[in-house]
């Protein structure tokens, strides 16, 4: 069964003009949440990095958050600067590829326009 979709403009146009739910889903609606979900999919990967500090720590799993805490514990400022360097890339890389996928997401957007 496919989910009602809200009165935006272009909805109810699509609409007006008899396109299939399907179709309006796909071509419309679909195109429309990309960018937000791709910004959303970019966060999270911060949000990953983060969270696994707390998680191997918790359970005892061996990784780079498990790492962090005992370079933490020991005050080696080496490490910490190596694994926030290597997180600050990660985050980095994620932002790019999501700036990258907003112009095969969605034509209007254009990667290095001129003006």
């Amino acid at each position: 069964m496919l989910m009602t979709l809200g009165g935006e403009g272009y909805i109810l146009t699509a609409r007006a003009k008899g396109v299939r739910e399907k179709d309006i889903l796909k071509h419309h609606a679909l195109k429309n949440a990309m960018l937000p979900m791709i910004t959303l999919v970019s966060l999270q990967c911060a949000a990953m990095i983060t969270g696994s500090i707390f998680i191997e720590t918790i359970f005892s799993w061996p990784g780079l958050g498990l790492l962090t805490f005992d370079a933490l514990a020991a005050r080696d400022l080496p490490l910490l600067e190596g694994i926030f360097l290597m997180d600050t890339l990660v985050v980095i890389v994620a932002n790019l590829v999501a700036d990258l996928l907003y112009s095969v997401a969605d034509p209007r957007v254009r990667v290095g326009s001129d003006g």
